[in-house]
């Protein structure tokens, strides 16, 4: 086939990407705003010290300055974003109330705290938005009197404290509490009568059956029905002189939602990280906030659209991710400047017979054994290694807590990557050249190797910049996500990108040099490559969850956030085989792939994370 339709078809196959992605983030957006019934924007609010918070403001359209609507404030939880609390805001906002879903700070794009206990403090910036709410002229569409709150994980404990903090300001001044109601999820450890004490609104609780985080409770499990904290919760609403609650009710609706002494707690049947995607925590949300703000001519609790926005956007982040591959074709056959780049491919490996097998299997486990027994030790090494970022204090130095130990990890397992290649050449006494190793690169390829890779960067983020002016939605599936990054991320690459590449090359090169075989079709030696890539970082998930459901505690509880972290590394080292593969047989050469990959996956990485980068 010649290059003309060759580059016919690359124009095709990118249409067609270009073509599901916009019409999936139209579709994702007209869910997201309610068929037009709610109008969805971005904000920006000063706050104490310098600092701001970003938030999304949900307002329907039925809330004007004559028919005022109840509000409700949402903060994500440690590691999170607005954007991944778009399941209860859009709901929320569906039933006619206004939503403001905020970055806490040090996430997103809104600044990083001076305090370094910013959920406890400053609710991780809710404080500032319930005072702006209450205090303010400006949003005349919303009912004062009925402020809600509402977050999970930490957002569950910046709700909380937002409940005691107004509650203590409300008896010191002899008013109503600020906050008419608060709903908290996945997070008890504040449920004290320190805080307790000082509440003056309804409180709802949703903790999960199966929460990882459940050995720091009371009881060390995540069953409310007799947990000190759950008792502690309902009886902090009870009356003088009412019987003392011995065992929670689960589901049951205890107190008066008008005397703001209502309090209710479930415990659904579903892990930490999922439950802000889960239909009954959801359903259980919804029909709390209608019941303490009486909105009893609203959609019912089951009736959810927020699964098919997931659904969409899963679509645009699959094609978008896809869209890479006839882009940087196109721009390799399309510009001379880059012709340079393309080299024929060497041929495969033959596949390994007799005792070679032996060795490639030893191999191949050897690297997915290191992967999994390096992971929590390289990620408590990071905090040691890091100290200013895992104390939560502003820097310029590696300022990404839960990143710094992914990277140290990566760096570690890339490295032992190569020396697994090498000690397989030596093994099998082979003889590969630079060139059939394909790093036989110059000076001049590499700049132009590097140039291509910004360019593709560019127009991958590019894309998601003009998607989410239009649309307001970004990529993502659950906590899978592509979203905006704040421009001073860029000065985070220089930091970070080099040690992560040590991974991203290493993987390149055992993916088409060490798992590409001849004889063998290309599906079978990928899927062997992803799941060389990812078993190690699987197999953490599985004892982790094997424990839990056999002893009801997880095996690794200090890095348990670590572990979580998981869910949306392993999907990421899945396909990077993959990427990799289809450029190494577009140049020739395993460098092009490395640097593309390294500049996407690790940008989405940094704007996913918690950064204490200085104000």
């Amino acid at each position: 086939m010649d290059s003309s339709s060759t580059s016919s078809g690359d124009f095709k196959f990118l249409g067609l990407c270009l073509t599901i992605v916009l019409i999936s983030s139209a579709l994702a957006s007209l869910i997201h705003s309610s068929w037009g019934k709610v109008r969805v924007t971005s904000i920006n609010l000063p706050t104490q010290n310098g600092q701001w918070v970003a938030a999304d403001l949900f307002r329907p359209l039925s809330a004007t300055g004559k028919n005022p609507a109840p509000a409700v404030i949402v903060v994500p939880g440690f590691q999170r974003s607005k954007e991944t609390q778009a399941t209860i805001s859009l709901e929320l906002a569906r039933r006619g109330i206004v939503v403001i879903a905020i970055d806490p700070y040090a996430q997103g794009f809104s600044s990083a705290s001076l305090s370094t206990r910013s959920a406890t403090e400053e609710g991780y910036g809710m404080f500032a938005v319930v005072d702006y709410l209450t205090e303010t002229d400006n949003l005349n569409y919303v009912d004062k009197s009925r402020i809600g709150v509402t977050g999970h994980s930490a957002g569950g404990n910046a709700a909380l404290q937002a409940a005691s903090h107004f509650g203590e300001e409300a008896m010191e001044k002899a008013r109503p509490s600020k906050v008419h109601s608060a709903y908290i999820s996945g997070y008890i450890l504040s449920l004290k009568n320190k805080i307790l004490r000082n509440v003056q609104s309804n409180l709802g609780l949703s903790y999960g059956l199966y929460d990882e985080g459940a050995f720091r409770n009371e009881l060390k499990n995540a069953d409310m029905r007799k947990a000190p904290e759950a008792l502690r919760f309902v009886q902090s609403g009870q009356k003088d002189g009412e019987p003392t609650i011995t065992e929670v009710e689960i589901d049951h609706f205890y107190g008066d939602p008008a005397s703001r002494t209502l309090r209710v707690i479930h415990n659904e049947p579903v892990l930490h990280p999922f439950q802000p995607y889960s239909r009954l925590a959801t359903t259980h949300q919804l029909e709390y906030f209608r019941t303490v703000f009486d909105l009893k001519d609203s959609l019912h609790g089951t009736d959810q659209i927020w699964i098919w926005k997931e659904i969409l956007s899963l679509c645009t982040f699959a094609a978008s991710l896809i869209s890479l591959i006839p882009f940087t074709r196109l721009l390799l056959q399309g510009i001379p400047y880059f012709h340079t780049l393309v080299h024929p491919v060497p041929p495969a490996s033959p596949r390994p017979v007799g005792w070679q097998r032996l060795v490639f299997w030893t191999l191949f486990l050897t690297g997915a054994v290191f992967a999994c027994f390096s992971y929590i030790p390289l990620t408590e090494l990071s905090q040691k290694l890091f100290v200013e970022a895992s104390g939560r204090q502003q820097t310029w130095f590696f300022p990404q807590r839960m990143n710094n130990g992914v990277m140290l990890w990566a760096l570690a397992n890339g490295i032992l990557g190569f020396v697994l290649f090498f000690i397989g050449l030596k093994i099998h006494g082979k003889s590969f050249s630079r060139e059939n190793l394909g790093i036989n690169l110059n000076p001049g390829e590499l700049r132009r190797a590097l140039l291509l890779a910004v360019m593709v960067f560019f127009f991958f983020f590019g894309l998601l910049f003009v998607v989410y002016s239009l649309f307001h939605v970004d990529y993502r599936f659950l906590f899978l996500g592509v979203r905006l990054f704040q421009p001073p991320l860029l000065l985070l690459m220089p930091i970070y990108a080099p040690f992560f590449f040590v991974f991203f090359l290493s993987n390149s090169l055992r993916a088409n040099l060490s798992l590409r075989f001849a004889g063998t079709p290309a599906w079978r030696s990928l899927l062997l490559a992803g799941l060389g890539n990812s078993l190690g970082l699987f197999l953490i998930l599985l004892v982790q969850y094997g424990t839990l459901s056999m002893t009801g505690t997880v095996r690794w509880t200090e890095g348990w956030l670590y572990v979580n972290l998981l869910f949306a590394v392993v999907p990421t080292m899945f396909i990077l085989p993959y990427f990799h593969r289809y450029f190494y047989l577009m140049t020739g050469r395993i460098i092009l792939g490395p640097l593309i990959t390294c500049l996407v996956f690790i940008m989405i990485l940094l704007s996913n994370t918690v950064c204490y980068l200085p104000l």
